[in-house]
């Protein structure tokens, strides 16, 4: 989406229908969205009517004010003063306001009384700074509308970083709900003049939501009153809607109405048992029955069914047949999640499934994040960063941002959504008010950025950050039996590393080979090993490989050391493999010597292993030997536990 919006080309006329009809058709479309945003059923023909003839007749019921600053010599009620001190005007410039100018005010009852304003500014957020820099007019406008003291012709570095830091109080949020994953991230919107101009009140006159407006494609913020208001009357909204806790409403104000010090703690405990209760009724899954574990015949030959091609183009070991009849399988290894447990427990309990129930406490990062807790103390265990649920923790996060940043310390934190992967819709940053705004998009977590990771030394750019991609076997939950496959993947970043240009994706991610245009470096891990021995001689790969597992050993221990749902379900005919991704960070031990201090990023489920394949073909027989006959003795596996 682009910046300033020109209206699209007029379409090849069509009779528009009219009255009743037009009013039916615009409610098919958008009825829904309008009850969600609880916009009054009242206004829906007017709003229809100044849709379809794009009219914007806001000017003509109200008017933006220029609140004077109080000079400090005069004399002045008191109250008045705190009353301005409180404004939450954002900005650093003058201070606005927007007031009702029509003569005969403004009626809630009258089905006119519904407004749309304009959209100044679309974008997603990884696009804001190339767009301030090449949209001709655009920094201008923004740092205008922001109070940023903006003179230059050609847009510099030091105002689009302005504009890059104060758009946080300004910026609003919609997300398509059709399309690809790239095509839901969400995206930021910033109002026109107007819009941008009313200000926030705990008891607001307007409300005002955002509605894709689908015949144009374009998206518009409506407007409309809460009760009668006369002339003079200010135009307020609740920037904080819908929220009706008091501690919450007070973080998610923090943009516009800064507080001394939230004081909370910043202890985040393990969540409830109903917290995990919950997330099995929302992923609609079914636990299993108990079981006993199935025996098979020591030269049983397995029926496979599978939708995934990587196993049907390469699981050549003769104990493993296809089938593409479900009934007759005694192996489902199936891409997508299962669901029922429960049926198959039932119904067929000696049939083998890749995939255990409730390994989402693994494989969503809020998830994964609150298990860890049971390993280590409140900050969580070493090997994972801290990380909170903006959702649920939002105060503890920003009690504990604010005490770091008293302390002096390093305060980048990077936003992560739940369940996107690929790192989108992921923001690296050091501004509090972005990551409280980021919360309104979608749910995230925030995780503290690795400040100081183990660089690995390109030849041709320098000392860049990396991941570590290891693929491992969980054959059973209880007792845990786990493996690593003996290979490991290295991903690395594009540009050498440093704590700035915090935006600049080839610097800070290493996920590369979905970006467009982007070379992707690939270094075998047998190549690799000697290369990290030479820049890192006191850092032997065994000893750094021994303490990676030893963080999956403990992280999979918590995972299964309670009962379903509060743990993985130790589903007797259950196996699976999974990606996790790490990278190290430098640490002190407990003898106070540096050590490389492995940190789990994330744990995928059913990951791609098409170099996998590529590179070792026998990749899928290692696999299925290891998980369904026990049959480790040929296999490029390690046991962990």
């Amino acid at each position: 989406s682009g910046a300033c919006r020109t209206p699209p080309a007029p379409p090849t006329p069509v009779p528009s229908p009219h009255g009743e009809e037009a009013l039916e058709a615009f409610v098919a479309l958008h009825g829904a969205a309008l009850s969600a945003s609880r916009v009054p059923t009242q206004y829906w023909e007017s709003l229809s009517r100044k849709l379809r003839g794009e009219v914007f007749d806001a000017g003509d019921y109200f008017g933006i004010m220029q609140v004077e600053e109080v000079d400090e010599e005069e004399e002045v009620d008191e109250e008045m003063e705190e009353q301005f001190k409180k404004k939450p005007n954002p900005g650093n410039g003058p201070c606005f306001k927007v007031i009702v100018t029509n003569e005969n005010g403004l009626q809630a009852s009258n089905p006119d009384s519904v407004f749309l304003i304009d959209h100044a500014w679309t974008y997603r957020a990884e696009h804001a700074r190339q767009q301030l820099r090449r949209v001709p007019g655009l920094l201008h406008r923004m740092a205008n509308l922001m109070g940023i003291h903006f003179h230059g012709e050609v847009p510099d570095e030091g105002s689009i970083e302005q504009v890059l830091q104060e758009m946080w109080k300004y910026n609003q949020t919609y997300q398509l709900s059709q399309g690809t994953a790239e095509e839901k991230v969400p995206v930021w919107y910033i109002m026109d003049e107007f819009g941008s101009r009313i200000q926030h009140s705990d008891q607001p006159s307007f409300a005002a939501a955002p509605l894709f407006y689908m015949p144009q494609q374009i998206a518009y913020t409506v407007l409309w009153p809460l009760r009668d208001l006369e002339t003079g009357d200010e135009v307020t909204r609740d920037y904080a809607y819908g929220e009706t806790d008091r501690l919450i409403r007070k973080c998610v104000l923090l943009p516009w109405v800064p507080t001394e010090e939230l004081d909370v703690s910043c202890f985040t405990p393990e969540p409830p048992d109903e917290h995990y209760q919950a997330i099995l009724a929302e992923n609609k899954e079914k636990l299993p029955l108990a079981i006993n574990p199935p025996a098979y015949a020591k030269d049983k030959v397995f029926k496979v069914f599978t939708d995934i091609q990587q196993v049907l183009n390469n699981l050549t070991h003769p104990r493993f047949v296809f089938t593409d009849n479900e009934g007759e399988a005694d192996i489902l290894y199936n891409f997508s999640h299962f669901k029922d447990y429960r049926k198959l427990s039932e119904e067929r309990p000696e049939v083998m499934v890749n995939q255990f129930p409730c390994e989402n406490l693994l494989t969503v990062k809020d998830c994964l994040a609150s298990i860890a807790r049971r390993a280590g103390g409140p900050d969580g265990p070493r090997w994972l960063p801290r990380t909170f649920n903006l959702q649920t923790e939002l105060p503890q996060f920003i009690s504990y941002f604010q005490q770091r940043e008293r302390r002096g310390e390093d305060n980048h934190w990077i936003c992560k959504p739940w369940n996107l992967a690929r790192s989108l819709d992921t923001h690296i940053t050091n501004n509090l008010n972005s990551i409280i705004r980021h919360r309104e998009s979608s749910p995230k977590v925030v995780c503290k950025y690795i400040e100081e990771p183990v660089l690995f030394e390109r030849e041709d750019v320098g000392l860049v950050k990396f991941d570590v991609r290891y693929v491992v076997l969980l054959r059973s939950a209880r007792p845990l039996r786990l493996y690593s496959y003996d290979v490991f993947w290295l991903r690395f970043s594009n540009r050498a590393f440093s704590l700035d240009d915090l935006d600049d994706y080839e610097k800070h991610f290493t996920v590369m080979n979905y970006a467009p245009g982007v070379t992707l470096k690939q270094v075998h891990c047998e190549d690799f090993i000697p290369l990290f021995e030479k820049q890192y001689p006191e850092y032997p790969w065994t000893t750094v490989q021994a303490s990676i597992f030893k963080a999956f050993a403990e992280l999979f221990q918590v995972a299964s050391s309670k009962p379903a749902p509060l743990g993985i379900c130790d589903y007797p005919s259950s196996r699976a493999i999974y990606a996790i991704d790490l990278m190290l960070k430098w640490d002190t031990g407990r003898d106070g010597k540096k050590i490389m201090q492995p940190q789990i990023l994330e744990v995928n489920f059913n990951p791609d292993c098409d170099r996998a394949c590529q590179y070792h073909p026998t990749f899928f027989n290692d696999v299925f030997s290891t998980l369904f006959l026990d049959e480790t003795d040929n296999c490029h596996v390690t046991r962990i536990v």
